[in-house]
């Protein structure tokens, strides 16, 4: 039977041949097999990486009857590596085989360019390959279908959530290998679109889901729908202490804002001993903490997630605690120590500024060293090239250690590694010229620290207007 899809008129014989194995079903809002059943995500290019894997090597287009410029053109092989083709044609191919192979090309070819609505129609026949029992290719299959579905009702226009509500119902009972991560999905999806409630429901149901032996993997999944979980109680807690402070506040509304806190609590204070990056997990956490006025555990909470030796160096973590110190007047010290640690982690962060303040606050000659340390290795990176507060800050710690003894030494030792290529990072022609245009008092700045900075160099830098 012929295919009555939209798709590009100048189609080749080809192609067509291969629509004549498919029977194609239009729907308006996705694809359908037998009765209207819409069906399910990762961005198009790895979807096409996978499609890719599953088809035939391309095939040399070259019209060899044309040999007037023979010479001129040839062959081009191109030297970039070829997936090894999983689904190639074989003599032992079945019907049904070849029809899934041909189907799997013309999905592809539709996706690549961007014809969705053909590659539902074809999607509808191509699901079939889920009644499959061989044992090898059942998983792979049921994966295929499930990211490359999710993929198409992404660009359909008329795409509804009861149409990804649909495929995602029947992927997660299509086999058990993907379930937790397909509940996963479908969590998010019902997030974006602010169905916050059914989103939990979803991570709870799957929280509670087992199969067989648990896995390291299984057990790992789980962990990190707890995770999510929690954040979704901390949404709701955030949306009724907003209600909260609109209206009076009325002691069932209260409660109800505890329970939410309780919850999340509890799941995050066992997700928190696991090692891995869990910021935005860390700062729910911390927030909750912080309005119930329980500090001393919000502190133990980011100690841990910074110092523990078990969890991977994070600068995020260090900016948190930082940051919750500084809310909570923090002593200096601690303040520094924590930066301290973010300037081994991000010299370039900016945070360092603040800390460079602290550190010429102290005015101690050793605290004055560490601050140009700082400062130099912040204007190591391109990006504070043109800051005037580092510079400023620069400026002061360098006239601040020339009066000391051997303050020249100190700043000829911190740039001997720099002297070959500073200046042409800071100290040329067109840097003064964009400087004065920018900001004049930048340049007077610079210049007056680029003999200092760079004794005996013969650099161009110079704070007279350069010439239009």
């Amino acid at each position: 039977m012929d295919v009555a899809a939209a798709g590009d008129s100048r189609e080749n014989s080809a192609v067509r041949d291969k629509r004549q194995h498919l029977k194609i079903a239009d729907c308006s809002t996705g694809f359908k097999t037998g009765p209207c059943v819409t069906y399910l995500s990762l961005p198009a290019e790895l979807i096409m990486d996978a499609l890719d894997e599953h088809l035939d090597p391309p095939v040399d287009l070259g019209d060899e009857s044309d040999s007037s410029d023979n010479s001129s053109r040839k062959s081009y092989k191109s030297k970039l590596p070829l997936a090894r083709p999983l689904c190639v044609e074989t003599k032992t191919e079945s019907g049904f085989q070849k029809t899934y192979r041909i189907c799997l090309e013309l999905i592809r070819e539709a996706m690549l360019h961007h014809r969705w609505q053909e590659a539902a129609q074809y999607m509808a026949s191509f699901t079939e390959i889920l009644e499959d029992r061989n044992k090898v290719r059942a998983q792979p299959n049921k994966e295929l279908v499930w990211r490359i579905s999710i993929e198409i009702l992404h660009h359909l226009s008329k795409s509804t959530v009861k149409d990804y509500n649909t495929i995602y119902e029947r992927m997660k009972h299509s086999g058990v290998k993907h379930y937790l991560m397909i509940c996963l999905e479908h969590s998010f999806h019902l997030m974006l679109h602010g169905q916050i409630e059914c989103a939990k429901q979803q991570l709870s149901i799957a929280e509670s889901w087992r199969h067989g032996k648990e896995s390291v993997s299984q057990l790992q999944r789980i962990k990190l729908i707890q995770a999510y979980r929690s954040l979704l109680d901390y949404m709701i807690w955030c949306d009724k202490k907003s209600m909260l402070s609109q209206n009076n506040s009325v002691e069932s509304d209260i409660q109800g804002m505890h329970t939410c806190f309780r919850h999340a609590s509890v799941n995050l204070q066992e997700i928190l001993k696991n090692p891995g990056v869990w910021d935005p997990f860390i700062l729910s956490y911390v927030e909750m903490l912080e309005f119930y006025e329980d500090y001393e555990e919000a502190l133990k909470v980011l100690n841990d997630y910074v110092y523990d030796s078990n969890f991977p160096p994070n600068p995020n973590a260090n900016v948190y605690m930082y940051q919750f110190l500084k809310r909570h007047s923090a002593p200096e010290k601690k303040l520094m120590k924590v930066l301290r640690n973010l300037h081994v982690l991000v010299p370039s962060h900016e945070l360092m500024l603040e800390y460079s303040f602290l550190l010429l606050q102290s005015e101690k000659t050793s605290d004055t060293q560490k601050a140009l340390g700082v400062l130099l290795e912040m204007l190591d990176f391109a990006c504070w090239r043109s800051n005037m507060g580092v510079w400023t800050c620069l400026h002061t710690a360098v006239h601040r250690l020339l009066l000391q003894e051997e303050g020249e030494v100190i700043v000829h030792k911190q740039m001997a590694l720099r002297k070959d290529w500073w200046p042409a990072l800071h100290f040329t022609s067109f840097h003064a010229k964009k400087d004065l245009e920018e900001n004049a008092k930048l340049l007077e700045v610079k210049a007056s620290l680029e003999k200092i900075l760079c004794p005996g160099r013969p650099l161009r830098y110079t704070a007279e207007r350069m010439p239009t």
